[in-house]
């Protein structure tokens, strides 16, 4: 089933040839690994006290960042998710994937948590 498009502040208009502009929300060009601020950290907040390694930071398309995601899932060797500009992967693997994403050419740093 597709969504319907939403236009932010707009709900009816009377005027036959008013043209709807959406936001423009499209993906930014992905930046060379060199390039990128990704933080690493560990959230249990509104998990059910189940610990998951958060990466944040990415700056590019949303397959790119899916790409990495499941990259470091299957490096891992566990399940997560990549969506809304950050990746997460099930378990406290903080030290091997600020390794791995390192080894990848990522500038990449531990933050708090």
């Amino acid at each position: 089933m597709k969504k319907k498009q939403r236009y932010e502040g707009i709900v009816y208009s009377t005027d036959e040839t008013f043209a709807y502009q959406g936001s423009e929300d499209d993906d930014v060009e992905t930046l060379p690994n060199h390039q990128q601020n990704l933080r690493v950290m560990l959230d249990r907040k509104m998990r059910g006290g189940k610990t998951v390694t958060l990466v944040t930071g990415f700056t590019g398309t949303s397959a790119d960042l899916e790409t990495l995601g499941k990259r470091l899932k299957q490096r891992c060797g566990v399940g997560g998710s990549a969506k809304a500009g950050e990746i997460i992967i099930q378990g406290d693997f903080k030290q091997r994937i600020l390794q791995l994403l390192l080894d990848d050419g990522y500038r990449a740093k531990p933050a708090g948590g």
